[in-house]
């Protein structure tokens, strides 16, 4: 990681900040991008770039060109920013749906092609998305966060083969990730079977390395200890 330059978007969550934070002690230099407000002024390692909607195409152009601006280049895009919904199909709404869509594959679909004119001049261009074991095989509850999750392994695989040879794109898909909110709404779970933020971010910062330029199109299961 030591000289790459990440954009991390959700990098104020739970998973953002654990892979910016390790990307930079790592000697990246790191833009996060967020829809809460930025945090930290700007530095010459790291750019915060709060207030932004990625799921309208234009903010997201607008702010991955402003953190290619500020380092002068941009080798990897990490698609953290997304959410969750539990809901079944009989009892829940169309909005539920749309906002999974929206969240999750609309925010990596507009950085990601926001982003991908700099990954092509980098030499070393990689996106990584976070897909979801959940999205395997769906339970009940689980549609349209599943159904929304499905679209961005699927979005993963046609990048990876429409950018083969000059860009990597892959995607991690983990089980119930340890975070204080995932606690808090399952307070009975096994907090010891889950993946640890930091232990998928060492996945992500792999893929998002030079020792991961033969890895594309692939979807890692990262399941914790389930």
């Amino acid at each position: 990681m030591n000289g790459r330059v990440l954009v991390v978007t959700g990098a104020l969550g739970a998973l953002g900040k654990v892979v910016a934070d390790t990307a930079e002690a790592r000697g990246a230099r790191v833009a996060g991008i967020d829809h809460a407000p930025a945090q930290r002024p700007a530095t010459e390692r790291r750019l915060e770039l709060g207030g932004v909607d990625l799921t309208d195409e234009a903010q997201a152009k607008k702010a991955i060109d402003a953190a290619a601006a500020h380092f002068g280049r941009l080798d990897a895009l990490v698609n953290i920013a997304g959410g969750f919904v539990f809901e079944t199909v009989a009892d829940g709404s169309d909005t539920s749906w749309q906002r999974m869509h929206a969240m999750n594959v609309l925010t990596a679909l507009n950085a990601s092609r926001a982003a991908l004119p700099h990954l092509v001049g980098s030499g070393h261009g990689r996106i990584v998305n976070i897909g979801a074991m959940g999205a395997l095989q769906a339970g009940a509850g689980m549609g349209p966060y599943a159904a929304s999750k499905a679209g961005v392994h699927r979005l993963t695989e046609a990048l990876a083969a429409e950018w083969k040879g000059k860009v990597t794109v892959n995607a991690v898909l983990p089980s119930t990730i340890d975070t204080d909110a995932n606690r808090a709404s399952m307070p009975k779970a096994d907090f010891a079977k889950w993946v640890r933020p930091l232990e998928l971010s060492e996945v992500i910062l792999f893929l998002a390395s030079d020792a991961a330029s033969a890895v594309t199109g692939a979807l890692i299961p990262v399941a914790g200890r389930l």
